[in-house]
């Protein structure tokens, strides 16, 4: 996924200004502000875990962890996390590398670097791919699919453009792919390319693959997946080319905060190729800049300039940021492995009072939660039209599966996306899986050729997954039903998908006396409301209200 956290990077532009005296807290912090760390702490118990670090090389050490890695095992600074899309900046590097060594040149068509590489994905330029204007749209793989590497090169000619090449933006994870590819015909092996050249930080090497060999060092977190505990925590055997150089890398907070800085100030590439890197550009026109596997942020949004990444949002349940404020040569970086509270939306809540010098607020609407409530809440609540919530109790809420396109929609809730922009998406997969679009076809084919012949689709609801909206639909082949979730591009593209899987599940937050509100929700009575009166619950939310009762 692709998202600037401008207020994350704002914030902390403030925050590493801190010279407080060093600290040590239970919530495993050192060379940070006292209050910082002790109001962050506060937004551990709302359901943030994760590591944040802060530094600027000399006097400013800043370093943070917050909740459990695994279990009972605390999230230290030596906790890895899978970076998701900041791969794309190790990957971007790698290319840049090659160019200032001269072993390719960034106008060079794809197809001149790849032997066997056709279709519009040949014509496309490195720098094309390295800022996501080749236009190639279209499925070319799922995150943990085992893809050998001709696969890899079959799939991605056969990839289609939106535009003409260079004329528009359009986030290509594919593009990434065939740039490590080039990277490996360029080197002769990718994974030993990145590891002796780019993963370094003052000649020690940082961080690793989350899946395969060379793997990432230490301690590795677990993420939660629509309320489960992700399932690829990296033992994926491979082939791993559906996630090569788009997002197969895996860090600390440290090592990925140390490696950004020692990126821009050339001590992992050549200072004349981090001049390439900011030379590369496509100017989005509203204030940010596509650089190769980064967004520049003028100084007009915020009072300062900043260049930053982000990734996460797939099946490893991670989250992760990082950024570069050139004017005071501090680099950040934060992870998270939880959905209640991801790192970019930690940042967001305390950024106001970072930047205006006052005390970080705490969480709002969180009442003291009684396991005995909590337990009382639990079971199958229906609706009058079919569609079930299961209710569980967790540790500080409730965890609601929601079955069925009415249940998900009462419990729907997004600060991106509008009713409007739900129908349309979901009138869109609808489209796709109904074979009214080359892509549709070919999606529908590769369904049939595994589960047979499609005899029904069924929307079931639509969430908002970090700004990406996920439409749920069962597929009835052959007298059994699967569920699948789509994410689609803006050109009609498939930008993510997963099949077999369960309903989505939503997380209550307690306010007393069995009224809850969505995790997401800001605790000042919008958002998703939910109130529980024996066995009758209510849900309240952007889409009206809707009543089920337990047992019926």
């Amino acid at each position: 996924m692709r998202r600037i956290f401008a207020i994350l990077a704002a914030a902390f532009l403030a925050a590493a200004c801190s010279a407080e005296p060093e600290v040590e807290t239970e919530t495993n912090a050192s060379g940070c502000d006292a209050a910082f760390t002790t109001a962050l702490g506060s937004w551990a118990d709302a359901g943030f875990s994760g590591a944040l670090a802060i530094g600027d090389g000399a006097d400013h050490d800043c370093r943070a962890a917050f909740g459990a890695a695994d279990g009972d095992t605390p999230n230290t600074e030596d906790t890895v996390f899978a970076i998701g899309s900041i791969s794309k900046a190790f990957t971007a590097a790698a290319v840049l590398d090659l160019a200032d060594a001269g072993r390719l040149a960034l106008d060079a068509p794809a197809g001149d670097l790849l032997p066997g590489l056709e279709g519009p994905a040949a014509e496309a330029t490195v720098e094309q791919l390295l800022l996501h204007t080749s236009g190639l749209e279209g499925a070319y793989a799922e995150d943990h699919q085992p893809l050998e590497r001709d696969e890899a090169v079959a799939r991605i000619s056969a990839l289609t453009s939106a535009f003409e090449p260079g004329t528009d933006f359009y986030y290509s994870n594919a593009g990434y792919s065939l740039l490590a590819l080039i990277v490996d015909e360029t080197t002769g092996d990718y994974r030993a390319y990145m590891a002796e050249e780019i993963l370094q930080v003052g000649g020690e090497r940082i961080g690793g693959f989350w899946d395969g060999e060379p793997a990432a060092p230490g301690p590795r977190a677990v993420g939660i997946v629509d309320g489960q505990p992700a399932q690829e925590n990296g033992d994926f055997a491979g082939p791993h080319w559906a996630l090569a150089g788009n997002g197969d890398l895996a860090m600390t907070a440290v090592e990925l905060r140390d490696w950004t800085r020692g990126l821009f100030t050339g001590a992992v590439i050549s200072p004349d190729a981090v001049d390439l890197l900011l030379g590369t550009a496509f100017d989005n026109g509203d204030g940010t800049m596509e650089l190769p596997g980064w967004v520049s942020v003028g100084p007009e949004m915020f009072g300062a300039p900043f260049i930053t990444a982000s990734g996460g949002g797939g099946d490893t349940g991670h989250n992760a940021t990082a950024a570069w404020l050139p004017e005071s040569g501090t680099a950040l970086a934060a992870a998270s492995n939880s959905e209640e509270v991801i790192a970019g939306e930690l940042v967001e809540a305390i950024a106001p009072a970072l930047l205006t010098g006052e005390p970080i607020p705490a969480p709002e609407g969180r009442a003291e939660v009684d396991p005995a409530e909590l337990q009382a809440r639990e079971g199958v609540y229906t609706t009058d039209a079919g569609a079930t919530f299961t209710v569980t109790a967790i540790e500080d809420g409730l965890e609601v599966a929601a079955d069925g396109a009415e249940a998900v929609a009462a419990l729907f809730e997004s600060g991106d996306h509008t009713a409007e922009d739900v129908t349309a998406h979901e009138a869109a997969v609808l489209a796709l899986l109904n074979g009214e679009t080359e892509v549709g076809r070919e999606e529908r084919e590769a369904i049939e050729a595994d589960l047979g012949a499609i005899d029904g689709l069924e929307l079931a609801g639509t969430v908002d997954a970090d700004g990406e909206l996920h439409t749920y639909v069962r597929i009835d082949s052959g007298g059994d039903t699967v569920l699948a979730w789509y994410a689609l591009g803006e050109h009609g593209d498939i930008g993510a998908v997963s099949l077999g899987i369960e309903p989505p599940a939503f997380t209550l937050v307690p306010e007393g006396d069995g009224e809850y509100r969505g995790a997401d929700s800001a605790g000042d009575g919008e958002g998703v409301q939910v109130v529980f009166e024996d066995d009758l619950m209510t849900v309240e939310g952007a889409n009206g209200a809707l009543e089920a009762r337990r047992g019926a």
